[in-house]
């Protein structure tokens, strides 16, 4: 029988945020030497970087949500603009900027608004890109408006059916609904769906264990289960067993590390082995992310992120 599992680190206070900075570019060197000199106002590094990224459209997001995470991004953005008014680059890029400004706690009516007209002047300089379908799907997560997420998920399918964060972003929105406790919630079928029609090599194939973490967020939130892993249940029942066992007998086939957001999947899946009890299985996970740890799913059911993911990875393998 595998040993409870520990507590995820302490419970952040309420209304606070994390002591650690979270790099969303991951382990993309380009992306971060290019953001370097972003950060500096060149944007001439950051324009050969989304040539140089074509139509792969889950690193163009990947990379543009990175490059306007930048604080200073839609001053840069405007400035590149300005320069080349015809660059479908800078006004996505531009697009994402003004999302994520959006997105802060002081951000008003009319940053929403802003961000909106901007993704959609994006989406007629592109219409084929789905990175401008993706802000206004944010957008419309971070407002509540739930239909216009769907809406918007549809777009980006339409234009690319195996998008990474398209696809996580719709398991968080799903997960949101009906807050009580159900174990046939919708969330569960749209992942394993969502996982049937992805090719063989997706890592779309996570995405149970993601739906399993973010109904265990919503769940928590709401107090229908208890914020510590091992008196849920969450984690322990006919369905989570399932769900991971699937998910990692497929991890330990796959080969490839080439996708963007790779290491995403390995945050969810070491959280769940974690949350699961099982560190033998989290260690072979943990060695992989190295020292890219994110947000989510760490800070699920009130966890200060890093502390978490440094006490589930202290207690799979050790003190770094």
């Amino acid at each position: 029988m595998s040993p409870p599992p520990p507590p995820l680190g302490r419970a952040r206070r309420k209304g606070g945020r994390p002591d650690h900075a979270f790099d969303p570019a991951l382990d993309d060197s380009e992306l971060i030497d290019a953001r370097g000199q972003f950060i500096q106002g060149r944007w001439t590094r950051a324009r050969a970087l989304l040539v140089a990224t074509g139509r792969d459209w889950d690193r163009r997001g990947h990379r543009v949500l990175s490059l306007a995470a930048v604080p200073s991004a839609t001053g840069w953005a405007d400035d590149w603009l300005l320069a080349e008014p015809d660059s479908s680059d800078a006004r996505t890029l531009l697009a994402c900027a003004t999302v994520i400004r959006a997105q802060r706690p002081e951000a008003t009516a009319a940053d929403g608004d802003r961000a909106r007209e901007a993704c959609r002047a994006a989406v007629e300089s592109d219409p084929a890109d789905p990175t401008p379908w993706l802000g206004l799907m944010m957008l419309a997560r971070t407002h509540g408006t739930h239909g216009a997420a769907a809406r918007h998920f549809e777009e980006i399918r339409a234009r690319h059916p195996e998008h990474h964060h398209a696809h996580h972003l719709m398991t968080a929105v799903l997960a949101e609904a009906h807050p009580e406790s159900d174990p046939l919630h919708e969330v569960y079928d749209f992942a394993a769906w969502a996982a049937e029609q992805a090719p063989a090599d997706s890592p779309l194939a996570v995405l149970p264990v993601v739906a399993h973490a973010e109904r265990y967020r919503v769940l928590a939130a709401a107090g229908a289960v208890s914020d510590e892993p091992a008196a849920s249940g969450h984690w322990s029942g006919r369905r989570a067993r399932q769900v991971m066992k699937a998910a990692f007998d497929w991890w330990l086939e796959w080969e490839r590390e080439d996708h963007p957001r790779h290491r995403a999947d390995l945050n969810f899946l070491a959280h769940a082995k974690t949350c699961e009890g099982r560190p033998a299985e989290a260690a072979a996970i943990f060695h992989r992310i190295g020292p890219h740890a994110t947000e989510a799913p760490w800070s699920y059911a009130g966890r200060d992120p890093y502390p978490a993911f440094l006490a589930a990875r202290t207690r799979a393998i050790g003190a770094p």
